[in-house]
């Protein structure tokens, strides 16, 4: 480390499942603090976290919100992160600037698959991270199952920080785990202490006997004293939890209602304790760095309506000031957040995460600095699952889409967009249906850009199945003055899957000059383009065999022409068949739904290859599979639906394949009758 980083400020995510209530906590987090005076609600629109007009509209969160409040002479700022598997970039890539993540999640056992990927991500990057179990007012399960629950799909062990005090589905108070107190809530105030709860007593001292268990696999020292039954002091396990927290060994819990502010006030102050001051994050993120220059990386990039383009970052080393040249960049403010409400400051010190504003050609990810410096770590960027084919409104707005998309794919990493080379549509690839249709909004709202949509055409190939030989092609023209002529014999036969097209002549006695065999191929070219069946002609071999030429009417034009005749004529007959693309496609779920997934694939027309276990991944499965492109469309969705929202899968192009005759039927009815390839469902 170069320069140490004030250990006055803490920037914590707030991460979880969709519905588990992070954007509540949030204002709750901020309500208590005294940084807002009233509390806002997801329902009503009003909430410091979820300020986008997309998310107001969707009551969700769909994309990263920071804001900061002071709790006892230490500035935290918290980033409200999305739940939505459909907006996981965005929380990945904020978490890669964050001293310690809050994980929400609701106390229903079903749902506790959704966690496994956050727990993954975050022991993978070593980030440390608390579990707060909000909604226990609708808790289905006892707090000791919910713990076990938790346990099983997480790779570090949990333990309890406190235990909560029930009566019946209603939370009343806690009982702290390293001092063994009880207190009670209260609305609108702090908890109050109470006498210790008799009737939880044996629960307690199993939890907190657990809790001192994983504790001692780390200190040896305390592993003597629970040996000895010598009662270690509050001291020693306060210290062993915020070494042990701060290097992701272990996982505390807390338990609450987020929004009747019960058990954030315990969270803040364990936060306060035990989570890593940001010189210590920096220690371990800056391993490799020797540059002393100042040294910052980009969270998340926003266009705003009003101020343009404003980059979050996370400031490492060093001080950004005010008009500072980062990248070769000059920054042309610098601002601190509170949701989409700007704060200009002067300076920004190490441990701060900022927004710096107009950072042109600056990406999501970049490490930012006065001096070139190796780049930082990013969270990997996922690939996309679902697509749609997207066109103007306007006709004449499509000169602006191409930069309006290109800032879209700025704010949001997890997008992407190709011109489609054989079906010639503009194809926008996401996470999902809603994370696509919140990209279209903002292309309507920020760039007055509607789009109609439809989904992507299937890019169907045709090929041949027997070889015609000595096919005759014609082309006579006379229109005054020099005419046309061209006279070509073709023989065309099919070539193994994947060969293309290979063209050749076998051409004697100079029947067809040499100055015309390219124009013959041009025309088998041409041909091939567009075949009977409507679609390209792929794995054809086509020989020129003989011909005729006339020493003044002959040209290349002509030999093009007589060749797409032949063809024209040939084609038909060598029985051409419809092939479909074929992806390969590697679906990762938890084990208890692989049977589901398996059938799901099988009546996709998916040929399954094989399925094992996932590395690294306790109770979750490989599935290897060929699936047709016609069958990809939903399949993310049905999957999600299948796998409580955690199941996803990657593919790649691997082959054409023969449409089974009756789908093909079905294909080219529609096409002939639509105009559209269709998907042949």
């Amino acid at each position: 480390m170069n320069e140490k980083v004030t250990s006055g400020s803490r920037n914590v995510a707030i991460v979880g499942p969709y519905l588990s209530g992070k954007t509540t906590l949030l204002e709750s987090l901020l309500f208590v603090t005294g940084a807002i005076s009233r509390k806002g609600s997801v329902k009503d629109g009003n909430t410091i976290g979820d300020s986008a007009a997309e998310s107001r509209d969707r009551q969700m969160t769909v994309e990263v919100s920071a804001a900061s409040t002071d709790y006892n002479g230490i500035r935290f700022t918290f980033i409200d992160c999305p739940g939505s598997v459909e907006f996981a970039q965005e929380t990945y890539n904020a978490l890669m600037g964050v001293d310690a993540a809050i994980v929400v999640c609701e106390p229903i056992r079903e749902r506790v698959h959704t966690l496994a990927p956050l727990f993954k991500f975050l022991d993978d990057w070593e980030i440390p991270h608390l579990v707060f179990v909000n909604k226990m007012d609708r808790a289905n399960i006892h707090v000791l199952e919910t713990l076990h629950a938790l346990k099983a799909v997480s790779s570090r062990p949990l333990v309890a920080h406190q235990y909560p005090i029930m009566q019946g589905e209603e939370l009343t108070g806690f009982i702290d785990m390293v001092s063994e107190q009880a207190y009670q809530y209260h609305s609108g105030a702090p908890a109050d202490q109470i006498p210790f709860p008799e009737h939880l007593k044996a629960e307690e001292y199993t939890a907190r006997a657990e809790m001192l268990e994983a504790l001692a696999n780390f200190d040896d020292h305390l592993l003597e004293e629970l040996l000895e039954d010598i009662e270690p002091p509050q001291e020693e396990i306060l210290k062993d939890l915020k070494m042990e927290l701060g290097a992701d060994l272990v996982v505390p819990v807390f338990f609450g209602v987020a929004e009747q502010d019960y058990g954030v006030r315990p969270l803040l102050d364990a936060l306060l304790r035990e989570a890593p001051e940001p010189e210590t994050t920096a220690e371990r993120r800056l391993k490799n760095i020797t540059s002393k220059a100042p040294l910052a990386q980009v969270l998340k990039t926003y266009y705003t309506p009003q101020g343009g383009k404003l980059s979050l970052v996370r400031v490492w080393q060093g001080k950004l000031t005010d008009g500072i040249v980062l990248n070769g960049v000059r920054a042309g403010g610098l601002y601190r957040l509170m949701g989409q409400q700007q704060q200009s400051v002067n300076e920004a010190v190490a441990g701060e995460i900022v927004a710096l504003s107009r950072m042109e050609n600056i990406k999501t990810g970049d490490t930012l600095s006065t001096q070139p410096v190796k780049e930082f770590s990013q969270a990997e960027k996922l690939e996309p699952v679902y697509a749609l084919a997207i066109t103007p409104e306007k006709r004449n707005d499509e000169v602006k889409l191409s930069s309006a998309i290109a800032k879209l794919l700025e704010e949001d990493p997890s997008l992407a967009w190709e011109q489609h080379g054989d079906t010639h549509e503009v194809i926008l690839w996401g996470q999902g249906e809603i994370h696509l249709q919140v990209a279209l909004d903002r292309l309507r709202r920020k760039y007055n850009l509607p789009m109609t949509t439809h989904l992507p055409q299937v890019p169907y190939k045709e090929t041949i199945r027997k070889p015609v030989t000595s096919v005759h092609g014609r082309y006579k023209h006379q229109s005054g003055g020099h005419g046309q002529f061209g006279d070509v014999f073709l023989d065309i036969k099919p070539l193994p899957r994947g060969e293309g097209f290979n063209f050749k002549e076998t051409i004697v006695g100079g029947v067809v000059p040499r100055q015309y065999i390219p124009g013959v191929e041009i025309g088998v070219r041409e041909f091939l383009a567009h075949g009977p069946l409507g679609f390209p002609i792929v794995d054809v071999a086509v020989t020129l065999t003989n011909g005729s030429y006339h020493n003044v009417d002959s040209s290349e034009q002509a030999f093009k022409q007589a060749a797409r005749l032949a063809m024209q004529t040939g084609i038909p007959q060598a029985q051409p068949t419809l092939l479909e693309p074929i992806l390969r496609v590697l679906v990762t779920t938890p084990s208890e739904f692989t049977a589901k997934v398996l059938q799901l694939l099988s009546g996709r027309r998916g040929q399954i290859l094989g399925y094992e276990g996932r590395q690294d991944w306790q109770g979750w499965d490989n599935i290897s599979a060929y699936l047709p492109q016609a069958e990809m469309q939903n399949f993310i969705v049905e999957l999600r639906s299948l796998t409580l929202g955690v199941g996803s899968f990657h593919w790649n192009y691997d082959h054409l394949q023969e449409v089974p005759e009756k789908l093909a039927e079905r294909i080219l009815t529609n096409s002939n009758g639509n105009g559209n390839n269709g998907n042949g469902k």
